[in-house]
């Protein structure tokens, strides 16, 4: 028998076994994403390409859960990887039933190209609804839950994560193919490399994927300095590209001059695995002498390695017989839902919610996004088996009078192509005029705001101009204000949006998965209480951030700014009011009171920040901890929550992370120190 085949040896043995089976052409063409079959050595052909950022994406039926903003919104870490483990276990069963028929197309494998650890550091970033925020803890946290739910804890992966895009990456959309960020060695380690540097020491994630970009004058998909740091780091994974990133090196960065010299610079330099075509070229390659069968044999060792973690050539392993019959099945919905309800931001409430049915006859529901299933879905996305948009949603819970108006196009000046300009204007002041209080569903989807190319984005390549409504929407939003009736906005998208006028109570929902509408009757008639925080800051105008092309941190996100700020990170309100008491910190732990001194039952997050005041640290202090807690009206608990020894770290302007401060303020809230009522406590080392 093969080596390969023997359970008892590593995965790096059998690989490394296998891959001497081969000639030099098998391996190259497994470095390909649709890698082929090599029949006399029983390896059938593999699609390396799947998604799962939230919910199993691009092959059908799935439960569909809030995008990942909105995960990272929910402040809770053991409901992110319940869901990654729910995205794990419906790949399984889909790549079981798939096979069955023999079927191994693109979106039906075990390698899931997710989650998106990116730091979000500018609001007009398309993508930046992928990632988990604007902070690299709450990302890192985030991040290692999602790769442990999706990779499991079994004799063999239920399925491989993979962090991306490494790094330094985060728009603009229109010249990503060609852009070089520049970075300096502080906001490498302090910001832009952490999440990741986690995911692969801590997580274990099995792959990582470069992005398009250059860093620093380098490739990401081909750099010496990022593939350096994995090795510090220990990763023992594959590293594959993003898609047709490599055709770049020659096509737009300009830094080779032909396919075959961009294949062997990337394979040369790490790169595994290559989504795209360009290693096509790597025979070529080695014929002219510009990559050897070394090369070649060490990357296909590598993916043949994840593929045996992942139990493909073994019989009998403990997923295979996970049925399909799980897919979207009653308790993964409960889930999304449960997601949904957690991850929506209350931003303004002047004490209209919750609505009292009593008092209340006729809803109108009026917005281009009330009946939308695509202000649901975000974008790398499954097909639910049902969508309850927001209007269905609010049908299904209120038992009087629904009055429906969409009341603009979601960017357009007109509906019908046929009309004339606001054609849906006074229908929707007729409905708001009739009616008792207003509902006012507004924001984004995936055509406005998203990934370059993906959907034909409308506006500059899926990226925010500015941090407004569509101006359709605001002309919307003047008009029905002008009714005089109670307002209800609720915002879907992946962002900060500036709503620009004063409403009775603002809601952000982001793009809240199939059971949005659903999460959202709940928080509107008070079934449960708002809870979700916010990952990013939200700024007033896009005119006072810095450029859009600037990687300096310098002026962005929480840690680095207290100006431009409409509602700050961390913030969210709920039906009740949790307070802090009496913080103590010891032995690498946070123990805090926390008590519901409102009337109503209500789930808040416990925030801890920490002020270091060296000079190599953060201007302003940092998100260190957080827990999600339940609280009845009147109930006291007693919380601890974990403090890492990073916490205490700062990182110089040489890169170099270490302990520079002997004194720190620890602050504990439901929100930012400088934005809500806090206890403290000093810490001296």
């Amino acid at each position: 028998m093969e080596k390969y085949k023997d359970k008892s040896l590593s995965a790096q043995e059998r690989a490394e076994d296998l891959v001497s089976h081969m000639t030099i052409e098998e391996c190259a063409g497994q470095l390909r994403y649709d890698a082929p079959s090599i029949e006399r050595l029983g390896i059938p052909a593999y699609n390396w390409w799947n998604e799962g950022l939230h919910g199993l994406a691009r092959a059908g039926t799935a439960t569909l859960f809030p995008q990942a903003i909105g995960l990272a919104a929910m402040f809770d870490t053991e409901l992110t990887e319940r869901v990654a483990s729910i995205v794990s276990d419906e790949a399984r069963a889909k790549y079981n039933a798939c096979s069955e028929y023999g079927d191994g197309d693109i979106y039906k494998g075990l390698t899931l190209w997710s989650p998106n650890v990116n730091i979000f550091r500018d609001p007009r970033w398309g993508r930046g609804q992928e990632t988990y925020g604007e902070d690299p803890f709450l990302t890192a946290e985030n991040g290692k839950a999602f790769v442990r739910g999706l990779q499991g804890d079994g004799e063999v992966l239920k399925t491989a994560a993979c962090a991306k895009h490494f790094a330094v990456h985060s728009g603009p959309e229109a010249i990503r193919h060609e852009f070089d960020a520049r970075a300096d060695a502080k906001d490498l380690e302090e910001t832009y490399l952490p999440a990741f540097e986690a995911l692969v020491k801590d997580a274990h994630v099995e792959s990582v994927m470069g992005a398009y970009n250059r860093v620093n004058g380098e490739a990401c998909c081909a750099s010496k300095y990022l593939q350096s740091r994995l090795d510090e780091w220990g990763f023992d994974g594959y590293f594959v590209s993003d898609c047709w990133a490599i055709q770049d090196f020659h096509q737009h960065h300009r830094i080779t001059s032909s396919s075959v010299e961009s294949a062997a610079l990337a394979l040369k330099n790490g790169c595994d695995i290559n989504c795209g075509c360009t290693y096509m070229n790597l025979i070529a390659a080695l014929d002219q002498g510009l990559v050897s069968e070394e090369d070649i044999h060490h990357a296909c060792t590598n993916v043949m390695k994840t593929r045996i973690r992942l139990g493909m050539f073994d019989d009998n392993t403990e997923y295979d017989n996970i049925p399909y019959s799980i897919v979207a099945c009653k308790e993964h919905k409960d889930v999304s839902l449960r997601c949904a309800e957690r991850s929506m931001v209350m931003l303004e409430n002047n004490g209209i919610l919750p609505l009292d049915e009593d008092k209340i006859n006729t809803i109108a529901v009026i917005g281009p996004n009330a009946d939308s299933r695509a202000a649901l879905v975000g974008n790398y996305y499954g097909t639910a088996d049902r969508y309850i948009t927001f209007l269905e949603g609010i049908e299904d819970r209120f038992s009087g009078r629904v009055l429906y108006s969409e009341g603009c196009h979601l960017y357009k000046d007109r509906t019908s192509s046929l009309a004339m300009a606001d054609d849906r204007l006074s229908e929707a002041c007729a409905a708001a005029k009739s009616s008792d209080v207003v509902v006012l569903c507004l924001g984004l989807d995936e055509t406005i705001e998203g990934e370059e190319g993906d959907t034909g984005n409308e506006y500059a390549s899926g990226d925010k101009t500015d941090l407004r409504l569509p101006e359709s929407q605001r002309r919307l939003l003047d008009a029905v204000k002008r009714i005089g009736k109670p307002i209800i906005v609720v915002c879907a998208a992946g962002s900060s949006i500036n709503i620009e006028a004063q409403v009775d109570s603002l809601i952000h929902a982001w793009y809240p998965g199939e059971q949005g509408g659903k999460a959202l009757a709940e928080i509107l008639f008070g079934d449960v209480s708002p809870s979700g925080k916010l990952p990013v800051t939200f700024y007033k105008s896009a005119d006072e951030l810095p450029d859009f092309t600037d990687y300096s941190m310098r002026d962005r996100t929480y840690r680095f700014t207290d100006k431009n700020i409409l509602y700050p990170f961390g913030y969210g309100l709920t039906y009740s009011k949790v307070v802090c008491h009496k913080l103590s910190y010891s032995n690498g732990k946070a123990i805090v009171t926390a008590e519901n001194s409102g009337t109503r039952d209500t789930e808040d997050v416990i925030e801890l920040y920490i002020k270091d005041y060296s000079e190599q640290a953060t201007p302003f202090a940092a998100l260190c901890g957080f827990k999600r807690i339940a609280l009845k009206a009147g109930e006291i608990k007693r919380i601890e929550i974990a403090i890492s020894e990073q916490a205490f770290t700062s990182v110089n302007n040489e890169g170099k992370r270490a302990v520079y401060g002997k004194r720190f303020t620890l602050y504990a809230s439901t929100g930012q120190p400088n934005y809500s009522d806090c206890v403290k406590t000093e810490i001296e080392l």
